[in-house]
């Protein structure tokens, strides 16, 4: 049985002791034991490679959510929380898993052999999915639907579980719930998540303007600037070649 190399971050001292010890005795490598999101951020820019990574979601500051759109090319994720109404936001992240605390060892063990057998859930596909071989997708009009070229779209943002597309200043309603669903629809469009909740067509870029604490803001239309995350402003820059 391989051993697991992992980390995790819970605002909690008693859960994340308990969860670290638990971890421990299920034969993993615990190599961070952190508490908050910040802390985590921090520790990611230099962590070595990482099977697995348990986050609580409500922390001080950004939420276990929040840090997983935060974070580039994160490692399999385990949500662990006392809270079970965050149950279908935690899926679109791709997450491995959902465990509610206090956390069994029986419960755990669940958990790991997923991870052990790589059994990382896909996204779901949308019911009406973009046109094979076409950069089209549809979009609501009235009762019916037309279909809008992503090469028209500067990105795409989810609110209530409903994500828009942005095309020459005005949104339209898509049949995805979740950005995930327009990464898996278009997986060499040069998508870019500035935000948890944005999702930017790098080609869209107009310009960029650095903001203090290393983020920046980007023009896609006039008028209509998108501000980028700390930790994808370095990625952005150099897809834009700055």
């Amino acid at each position: 049985m391989n051993r697991l190399r992992v980390a995790l971050a819970d605002d909690e001292p008693l859960a994340r002791a308990r969860l670290g010890r638990l971890l421990r005795e299920a034969d993993c490598e615990v190599l961070a034991e952190l508490p908050d999101g910040s802390s985590l951020l921090d520790w990611m820019q230099t962590a070595p490679p990482l099977d697995a990574l348990f986050l609580d979601i409500h922390m001080p500051g950004a939420s276990g959510l929040e840090l997983v759109a935060e974070l580039k090319d994160p490692p399999p994720v385990v949500f662990v929380t006392a809270f079970s109404d965050h149950a279908v936001r935690a899926f679109e992240t791709n997450a491995v898993d959902y465990v509610l605390k206090p956390i069994s060892a029986e419960r755990l063990e669940k958990t790991l052999l997923k991870l052990r057998r790589q059994e990382v859930p896909r996204r779901s596909a949308p019911e009406l999915k973009a046109v094979l071989g076409s950069s089209r997708f549809p979009v609501k009009a009235g009762d019916g639907h037309v279909f809008l070229d992503l090469r028209r779209v500067s990105h795409f943002e989810v609110e209530d579980e409903i994500v828009w597309a942005w095309s020459q200043g005005q949104r339209h309603r898509t049949d995805w719930t979740s950005l995930g669903e327009v990464e898996e629809a278009f997986p060499a469009a040069g998508l870019v998540r500035i935000q948890r909740h944005l999702l930017l067509r790098a080609e869209a870029v107009l310009g960029l303007k650095p903001l203090d604490g290393g983020r920046a803001t980007v023009r896609v239309g006039e008028g209509l600037d998108l501000e980028v995350s700390r930790s994808v402003t370095p990625k952005l820059k150099e897809l834009l070649g700055l």
